[in-house]
């Protein structure tokens, strides 16, 4: 016997990167009266991790929870990223529906295409959100025709393209039902949300069904399992069940019960069907599991990812600088932080491989493995990576890799050299869209491992102008060699302190990467030669001093500005047999060792 829950919303916030998620949260919050009139919350209060603040980029789906009208919205503000997809398609487990947000001059771009198709999927209701209505270069009519375009692409049914559409500008906390209408407010949204977001519904016979769609960690009580109850009441004290992925079942006391409310978790006695809670009690529970009624279980469905796309081997530092900088040094650190990251990242995998210190991490893409090891540096981690490579299968003996849609958007002078490069990488363009602005936008079809090093130089080529984005479009058979990076590298020969006299006889042989008094080792990529070999150098050589005066006075050494390595662009750069080796203070790239 269905019955519904009229007290309570819940629904996810998707859109593109970017595009304001975050900031409408932040509106909805302050509008809700969650915070008092004088407290000091920061801006993008959300964003809880240092690297989401400094990207501008939500990277782990989060919880939120107002009221309006004595009806309690559950919100989740989930990743715009396909590399975080894993984030995306738990999330939509939670909730009844989804609002859209789409910027007001960009219109919708490749991830809002990516979040919308799997709450399509999923059959939840949409409603439109058109933001940053306040740009000069705002062109409202264009992207409501794209958003209409994108859901009949998406073959949505026609009560799905039946969407309402609110004019927003987050930044103000403003929102309107028509673009001439006078906007005081968010209340316009509020309202959509309580008509057009269906109120949870469950089964009153059945007994307890929760399933495990998010992991958290409290000092206190230990590990957290959040996630919505679908049926039936949980209840602080009581004896429940664990169905395990494996089929086994686990008996578990409710330590601790919590709901939300704003951005704290509020402890409560009992909850039931339809709220989303977090749960204390066991210390092995994980993600896609379901807590069941103790004497008669019965476990939902588990969660469906999508396949990992790529691959890198980790491995501990074995640098002659490792240990220097970091504090996780060891195999053993390296093999405990990378199982904690699976209890929460379900889109990742770590396999074994014939060396015991060695680990080889799959994932969705090159971000979210940059993510992964950019978090590891900043607490100490000290790693060597390999250079990412394409994860094939085998399909009836032939080899089939995964295919990904490019988008690109560059101005329009730039369209002869990004389709050259795209090409060299087995790139077909399916279409061309011309605004009549100056800029174009570009799709492609090509290999994922064409993308593999390619962002740097699409950079390059477009003088930093070019945006591009991609998403994963299954697999095909093998599309045969792709030409790698044409140039060799300038390896130093042997360690000490680089010398801005070395240096100034090298920079014409390519370009450099260190800066004089830089300690190198032998081994360490000094540079990228401009022919297509490797050269050993001597970073470290110094002018002889003799007792002769010169005849002519020594002309000032004037060093063209070195190349600054990042994380991302170096995890580009490297070749096969080459390795970026990550410090919390320094990353470097280095020639794998003979032994390698």
């Amino acid at each position: 016997m269905h019955q519904t829950r009229s007290d309570i919303r819940n629904l996810a916030i998707i859109a593109h990167v970017d595009h304001g998620k975050t900031t409408l949260v932040d509106a909805m919050l302050w509008q809700s009266g969650i915070f008092r009139e004088h407290q000091r919350v920061q801006e993008r209060v959300m964003d809880n991790i240092d690297l989401e603040r400094e990207k501008g980029i939500t990277i782990m789906a989060k919880n939120t929870a107002l009221f309006y009208n004595n009806v309690k919205l559950n919100i989740v503000d989930t990743p715009g990223h396909a590399d975080f997809g894993g984030e995306v398609e738990r999330t939509l487990k939670m909730v009844d529906g989804v609002m859209l947000l789409v910027d007001a001059s960009e219109g919708p771009l490749p991830q809002t295409r990516f979040v919308l198709r799997k709450s399509l999927d999923q059959e939840l209701p949409a409603i439109v959100l058109i933001n940053k209505i306040d740009r000069p270069d705002a062109r409202i009519p264009e992207v409501i025709n794209e958003i209409y375009d994108l859901f009949i692409d998406l073959d949505a049914r026609e009560d799905q393209i039946d969407f309402p559409i609110i004019y927003t500008n987050a930044r103000l906390g403003l929102a309107k039902r028509r673009l001439e209408d006078e906007a005081r407010n968010l209340r316009p949204l509020f309202e959509a949300i309580l008509a057009h977001i269906p109120p949870p519904q469950f089964d009153s016979r059945q007994n307890l069904q929760l399933l495990i769609t998010n992991i958290d960690y409290s000092d206190y009580v230990g590990r957290l399992a959040i996630g919505r109850i679908s049926n039936g009441v949980l209840r602080q004290g009581e004896l429940i069940s664990v169905c395990r992925l494996d089929g086994s079942q686990e008996k578990m006391k409710v330590t601790q019960l919590c709901v939300f409310d704003g951005l704290k978790r509020l402890e409560v006695k009992e909850a039931s069907a339809g709220e989303i809670v977090s749960v204390a009690g066991s210390n092995s529970i994980t993600i896609g599991e379901t807590i069941a009624d103790a004497e008669n279980p019965h476990p939902l469905p588990p969660l469906q990812i999508d396949e990992p796309t790529l691959a890198m081997i980790f491995t501990a530092n074995t640098s002659p600088f490792a240990g220097k900088e970091g504090k996780y040094v060891t195999s053993r650190h390296l093999k405990e932080r990378l199982e904690k990251e699976l209890l929460k990242n379900v889109s990742l995998r770590v396999e074994p491989t014939s060396d015991t210190e060695v680990f080889r991490v799959v994932g969705r893409g090159e971000l979210q493995m940059a993510i992964l090891l950019e978090m590891m540096r900043r607490v100490g981690y000290d790693v060597e990576v390999t250079k990412p490579e394409i994860v094939t299968k085998e399909v009836e003996g032939k080899v089939m890799e995964p295919m990904e849609m490019l988008w690109v958007d560059c101005p329009e002078e730039f369209i002869g050299v990004v389709t050259q490069k795209i090409g060299t990488r087995k790139g077909r363009m399916s279409r061309m869209i011309n605004h009549g602005s100056g800029r174009v936008r570009l799709e492609f079809r090509l290999p994922a491992r064409g993308l593999i090093g390619f962002r740097t130089e699409f950079l390059t080529d477009t003088k930093g102008t070019g945006i591009m984005n991609h998403l994963f479009d299954g697999y095909v058979e093998w599309q045969g060699e792709i030409p790698g990076r044409p140039t060799g590298v300038l390896v130093a020969d042997r360690g000490g302190k680089a010398t801005a006299y070395a240096l100034n006889n090298l920079q014409d042989r390519g370009e450099l990467f260190v800066r004089p008094g830089d300690p190198v080792y032998e081994g360490l990529i000094c540079g990228e030669n401009s022919r297509s070999v490797d050269l050993f150098v001597n970073v470290t050589k110094e002018k002889k001093l003799t007792n002769m005066r010169a005849s002519v006075a020594d002309e000032a050494i004037r060093l063209i500005p070195y190349r600054e390595m990042g994380l991302e662009k170096a995890l580009e750069f490297v070749k096969a047999d080459e390795l970026v080796e990550i410090t919390p203070l320094s990353i470097r790239m280095r020639k794998k060792p003979a032994t390698h």
